[in-house]
């Protein structure tokens, strides 16, 4: 029609692009120019994904889902298939343990790393609308995880699911708080669409064949979305609750179904039921012997051809050696009650303040790496905190993640990089902080002016 216009409305929850250019950038130039692709070859590139490397290795080679320590040890379920699959892809393509795969692996980390930092922007975007400063705490947010060290250190250093994973749990927040339509227009339409839970479920089956430790948080999240029926009155919140759930299954069976070629997988080879990951028995044995100290260093079996614990593990195989090794840190747990629970309270102090470290590159070195880690700790618990108080939108959700995503940790094993799926979120919640601070601290100044003038 002559003299229509046509607008087109930017949504006010999109990030900047040149925010995952510069992140995705810096981390490459830091791949290639630091050399990190350049994995040291000890003990036959171990360092090279550890155990997800070894399996990369056997898919390729012929030898199947197997093999995650050293030589040919059988089939395993050691740990989830999802990013060993992945780096089998990069080794088909571009060699076993070469330069050139440890490039591409770390680049594509670094893709989903330097990703994270929109889907930072979105939820800061959303949640901090009441605040007034919603687009200015989600720009230093984003940010900062694109530009800041402590953020990218575990894409261009780990051949590890750690990138992947904590850019889908920032996606499943994203998807939880569109799905609860916070930060939206009352008048939009209904936000609880087939679509969105359908991508719900999708992406915690992809978590759950990445890092099933997580998933204690997969029915907290579902129950909060389901509460968050948009409605005026009983009855016409009665009669939209019902399609709610109806998708929610939908969401479920989806879940299911991702799992379900793995756990078959596992039936047939195991004859057992192993769900997504068969080796927690032998990590909570691990986890409570006398050497133990709170944390492991290396591999749980010996990287050893002649060492007794591996010759054990290859010969009576992997489900009969974790179950054994279960039935043993059973016992040993109802026998030492105490010292589990201390051992419990030993790892909940790593996860917030810091693992210990030999202090390899000095002690002032250690003791800033120890003060950077325990900061943004209480620095996030702090605006956590701080947003419960303010009834900030989703701060009751954030809070479950805090409490939920390092539980199992608590009781079997902790290592800094088992914190870095929650650490977007603690990147919002320390700039919320400090952002509160600085509003608390100008706010009497401007008063004051605007009184003189008066």
């Amino acid at each position: 029609m002559p003299g229509a216009q046509t607008t087109t409305k930017l949504s006010p929850f999109r990030a900047p692009w040149s925010i995952f250019w510069a992140g995705f950038l810096l981390r490459v130039f830091y791949i290639t120019l630091a050399h990190t692709y350049r994995i040291r070859p000890a003990e036959d590139h171990l360092q090279f994904g550890w155990e997800m490397g070894r399996i990369a290795r056997a898919l390729v080679t012929g030898y199947g889902y197997a093999d995650p320590f050293t030589g040919h040890s059988g089939p395993t379920a050691w740990v989830p298939p999802l990013y060993p699959l992945l780096l089998a892809g990069v080794f088909k393509i571009f060699g076993v343990y070469t330069p050139a795969s440890a490039w591409v692996i770390l680049t594509i980390n670094s893709i989903f790393s330097a990703a994270t930092a929109l889907l930072i922007y979105e939820i800061a975007a959303r949640c901090f609308q009441p605040t007034g400063r919603a687009h200015k705490i989600a720009l230093w947010s984003a940010w900062l995880w694109a530009l800041y060290p402590a953020a990218l250190q575990y894409a261009v250093h780990w051949v590890w699911d750690m990138a992947l994973t904590t850019f889908l749990f920032s996606a499943v927040i994203v998807l939880a708080l569109r799905v609860r339509g916070i930060g939206d227009d009352p008048s939009e339409p209904n936000p609880q669409t087939t679509l969105r839970w359908s991508l719900f479920g999708l992406l915690w089956g992809l978590i759950a064949l990445l890092n099933s430790t997580i998933l204690l948080f997969l029915p907290v999240c579902g129950v909060w979305m389901l509460l968050g029926v948009s409605s005026k009155g009983a009855a016409k919140k009665k009669s939209a609750l019902a399609p709610a759930i109806g998708k929610a299954l939908i969401a479920a069976v989806i879940f299911l179904a991702c799992l379900a070629p793995w756990m078959i997988r596992n039936w047939t080879v195991f004859h057992a039921f192993i769900p997504i990951r068969g080796n927690l028995g032998a990590e909570l044995h691990d986890s409570v012997l006398d050497s133990y100290n709170g944390f492991t260093v290396g591999t749980r079996i010996p990287v050893c051809d002649v060492c007794p614990v591996y010759l054990e593990y290859k010969q009576i195989g992997e489900y009969a050696f974790v179950q054994r090794e279960a039935k043993l840190a059973r016992e040993h747990i109802r026998t030492h009650k105490l010292r589990f629970f201390q051992l419990a309270l030993k790892r909940f102090y790593f996860y917030w303040v810091s693992v210990p470290k030999p202090p390899e590159k000095g002690v002032l070195n250690e003791a800033f790496r120890v003060l950077n880690y325990s900061f943004v700790s209480l620095a996030a618990l702090l605006g956590l905190g701080l947003a419960l108080k303010q009834r900030i939108p989703g701060a009751i959700l954030f809070a479950w993640a805090f409490a939920l995503l390092p539980l199992t940790y608590y009781f079997v094993t902790v290592q800094a990089r088992f914190r870095h799926p929650l650490e977007p979120l603690m990147t919002i919640l320390t700039v919320y902080l400090f952002q509160s601070a600085t509003r608390s601290r100008t706010q009497p100044a401007k008063e004051e002016t605007v009184r003189a003038s008066s």
